[in-house]
């Protein structure tokens, strides 16, 4: 079957007004002219190539699915984060960050030409069911995703509340292939959690960076600041990962009162930018620690190297997942989209996240709790244990301070504690600082 002449001639003009935009980018003058004829030339190899598939091949193939191939070959040539999508394809996105969508909860990407898991998202099918961060997914429902670009990947993993996907994974450290069933579900925008972990110290976790971060991590801030006695401040982002550049933005200028928050540079002037902190109306003057690992990505790598290179905050952990590259989502006039990596991020001291990471300031590993090492309780004998011991004088007594946490106040707080070794090293540090910052410093 012959293309129409009609639809290939608005093939080839599409072509062309995208080589128009690559004359624009690359200025005037007889280079332009030189690359202007190489563009041409191969467009023509292109034409007759879909020519010869149009008349040719075995079966009759239709013409729109021939040139999206070809576009998604082109794109997905580029880099992992870039991908064409369709019209179906395009809208399924934008729901990720207006509303609630139904799959399994994890961000993945494309890393050594596989499928990987950049982090489960907490508190969905996937984080329950045991996917872990750098988890490599080698099958869907019986298919190789050998060659599936991630647009792809995404539209058969996510599915209707309640139905099941089958995932193959692949696990360092485990010599046969994982096999996971997992029942799709509603994926919530909800992205910020908050505790009291003693008195003085708060714990927020923020597991995502959705549409409305920034508003519900402020709410979170104003419970724990209410009675004015906060003293020190957890900042979870480990498995984090990532999501709007916008909300990474405002989640930072809620702890920074100046300096750079971030900046990108990409070709075209309109994609450099240089974010900046404003006076902020609620001055947070406690230390804060901020807890990153290899599931922290994107817009977590952004507050984490904000808050750090401002000096604002120490980061604890181990080092993040390195995706530092800016994709801009560009609407196509049939409906379809395109998903264009256009820039890189830069932390304010310039360094550069994509593949690096943000470098913890204190390094510890996350040890689960089966490997951490529980101390053996010991009593030892004190003065208030002899018979007849002189009783305390009236006046002089005080509180001891064995515990500063209320396990029967909140059982998660308990769990995350007895769990979580990175946390429990953060609230040490905490409480140290708040000791040490007594001392006076000797003249």
């Amino acid at each position: 079957m012959f293309i129409p002449k009609r639809k290939l001639a608005a093939s080839i003009a599409l072509i062309s007004l995208f080589v128009g935009g690559l004359l624009f980018l690359n200025g005037n003058g007889a280079e332009v002219e030189a690359d202007t004829k190489e563009v041409y030339k191969n467009i023509e190899i292109f034409t007759e190539v879909l020519r010869q598939v149009e008349k040719n091949y075995v079966e009759p193939q239709d013409s729109q699915k021939l040139i999206y191939g070809a576009i998604k070959g082109m794109v997905q040539s580029l880099d992992p984060h870039s991908s064409f999508m369709t019209k179906e394809e395009y809208n399924e996105l934008m729901t990720e960050t207006k509303g609630s969508f139904s799959g399994i909860g994890i961000e993945i990407t494309i890393r050594d030409k596989i499928i990987t898991v950049v982090s489960p998202i907490e508190g969905t099918p996937a984080y329950n069911a045991g996917i872990k961060a750098g988890d490599k997914i080698i099958m869907v429902e019986g298919q190789s995703t050998q060659d599936m670009n991630l647009i792809e990947a995404v539209k058969k993993i996510r599915g209707p509340e309640g139905s099941k996907v089958n995932l193959t994974i692949a696990r360092e450290g485990m010599e046969k292939p994982l096999e996971f069933s997992i029942t799709r579900g509603v994926i919530p925008l909800k992205s910020v959690r908050h505790y009291s972990l003693s008195p003085g110290i708060g714990y927020v976790r923020v597991s995502n960076f959705q549409s409305n971060t920034a508003e519900d991590l402020s709410y979170a801030l104003e419970n724990l600041e209410k009675d004015g006695t906060l003293k020190g401040l957890i900042i979870d982002l480990r498995n984090n990962p990532g999501g709007l550049l916008s909300q990474a933005i405002e989640v930072s200028e809620l702890f920074l009162d100046s300096g750079i928050i971030v900046s990108t540079k990409g070709r075209e002037n309109a994609h450099n930018i240089k974010a900046s902190a404003h006076k902020n109306k609620t001055e947070r003057k406690y230390p804060i620690i901020v807890l990153v690992n290899g599931g922290s990505a994107s817009a977590a790598e952004i507050v984490a190297g904000a808050l750090q290179d401002n000096k604002k905050a120490i980061i604890l952990g181990t080092r993040t997942f390195g995706k530092g590259s800016v994709q801009s989502i560009l609407p196509l006039s049939d409906g379809s989209g395109l998903r264009l990596t256009t820039a890189r991020y830069y932390t304010p001291n310039g360094k550069s996240i994509q593949s690096s990471g943000i470098t913890p300031d204190i390094e510890i590993p996350f040890l689960a709790p089966e490997k951490q090492e529980k101390p053996k309780p010991s009593r030892f004998i004190r003065e208030e244990d002899l018979k007849g011991h002189m009783p305390l004088e009236e006046g002089n007594s005080e509180k001891t301070p064995e515990k500063d946490v209320k396990n029967g106040e909140n059982e998660k707080v308990k769990m995350l504690l007895e769990k979580d070794n990175q946390v429990r090293q953060a609230l040490q540090l905490l409480k140290s600082w708040a000791v040490f910052s007594k001392i006076k410093a000797g003249n």
